[in-house]
């Protein structure tokens, strides 16, 4: 039987935060037969299609509007050891095909460029920026755009990187 360890990441979402991170930590940390029951605002659809590509099923369940309970489940496979959370997740970001700098720049040119660049990238491809502050007012429009994207500030804490994956949310590709 399959147990279900429990990940909370509303208030994190409720703060503006990015729970990418914390939510692949802890499939990396699962044991075969465990599996991840995840509390959110919203059901994310990119990290169920993306887990599932990796051999997690899942079952949504809408609790309220802004309370979602998404449980993943590892799927067995004939002959094969379940996928581990780390390769999904490797393969889930692949390497960026482009890497800005923006840390010289002042707002809002930083999310104007990285927002120029986005429309111009397919589906798929991601894109990596290291910025100079973290990007509150950008994450708003990733989100409504419907990109996928993780960060978080170098070992410093002064430098904030981002990488962000090109996701329409019509779900075609974008201008070429």
């Amino acid at each position: 039987m399959v147990q279900l360890r429990e990940l909370d990441v509303r208030n994190i979402l409720r703060d503006g935060g990015m729970p990418f991170q914390l939510i692949m930590d802890t499939f990396a940390s699962l044991d075969p037969d465990e599996g991840v029951r995840l509390h959110a605002i919203f059901e994310p659809v990119p990290l169920i299609r993306q887990l599932e590509q990796r051999g997690y099923s899942h079952l949504s369940k809408r609790l309220a509007d802004d309370d979602w309970e998404i449980d993943f489940v590892p799927r067995e496979k004939p002959g094969s050891e379940p996928v581990t959370a780390t390769a999904a997740a490797e393969a889930i970001w692949p390497e960026p095909s482009w890497n800005l700098d923006l840390t010289d720049l002042a707002p809002p040119e930083p999310m104007e460029r990285i927002l120029s660049r986005l429309e111009s990238m397919k589906s798929g491809e991601v894109l990596f920026a290291l910025l100079n502050r973290e990007p509150l007012f950008l994450f708003n429009e990733l989100k409504v755009r419907g990109h996928e994207w993780i960060g978080d500030f170098d070992a410093s804490g002064k430098i904030y990187r981002i990488m962000i994956r090109a996701t329409p949310a019509n779900g075609s590709d974008a201008r070429t």
